[in-house]
């Protein structure tokens, strides 16, 4: 059994690290400037100054924006801890069963890997889950409308964490796509897990088109549609149930945080 302390804490740890967020201006400066050190630069810069951008208003605005997207971002790397957690304490997965990895050419001889989130080959879970992900591959694979013929290349899941997904990026998509394609030459179905459902609907129809399953933050009991129902049907896990009991703990901290990235101080 998972304990709510255990996963509160993997959950909201990188994101406590936004409360010390502060913006750069440019300048590359390791942890950002303070305000004071603010208003001495735009103070200096005539034209700036001139427009009166070095005020307390004007950093708190920098600091909000930089710092919303901190957080977001951190939102997203505590999903992915939060998920792996799950998979591995409800299936019994090591580490090494759940990781997966590609190299990909990054141009001028360079070589980038990608490491996912969580790899569920349906041999390494525990025996009494097996049947039901054998079950889930084979609705998903359907849902994806991969050919009949090739169901039995796959054995497993590959997973892509995310807290949303409201961009289109050009990049970002041809990554992900890349991630379809060396998923299934690992004999793995490619998975988006986001905890949202804050999705680029345009995005979700072209990834489920081009055979990659997209999971998200929806209401419903489908486990090949809904992060949610997957987590619960197939992982064993009921993890609304667990936001449903923390979520005054949860909104606190991060309230609090937000609070602190909308002042000077």
């Amino acid at each position: 059994m998972i304990s709510d302390d255990k996963l509160i804490e993997v959950f909201l740890r990188p994101v406590r690290k936004c409360a010390k967020y502060r913006p750069a201006f440019g300048l590359g400066q390791r942890g950002g400037l303070a305000v004071a050190e603010f208003q001495e630069l735009y103070g200096a810069d005539e034209f700036y100054s001139w427009l009166g951008l070095a005020s307390d208003k004007v950093y708190a605005a920098h600091r909000a924006a930089g710092g919303l997207t901190s957080v977001y971002r951190q939102i997203g790397i505590g999903a992915e801890r939060m998920f792996g957690a799950i998979v591995s304490g409800c299936l019994g997965l090591s580490a090494d069963e759940m990781s997966w990895s590609y190299d990909y050419p990054k141009g001028r001889g360079k070589t980038g890997t990608h490491t996912l989130d969580a790899r569920i080959r349906v041999a390494d879970a525990a025996e009494a889950a097996q049947p039901r992900i054998s079950k889930w591959l084979e609705d998903a694979l359907d849902y994806v409308n991969l050919d009949d013929s090739a169901h039995a290349e796959v054995h497993g899941a590959a997973f892509e964490v995310r807290q949303g997904y409201k961009s289109a990026d050009s990049k970002r998509q041809n990554a992900d796509l890349r991630f379809g394609i060396n998923a299934y030459r690992a004999s793995l179905l490619p998975v988006f897990a986001i905890f949202s459902a804050q999705v680029s609907e345009p995005v979700v129809r072209r990834y489920r088109s081009d055979g990659m399953l997209v999971l998200t933050g929806v209401t419903s009991d489908n486990p090949t549609v809904s992060t949610f129902a997957f987590v619960e049907q197939i992982l064993g896990y009921d993890l609304l149930g667990f936001f449903a009991r923390n979520r005054d703990q949860v909104r606190e901290e991060i309230q609090e945080i937000v609070s602190t990235l909308l002042t000077a101080e």
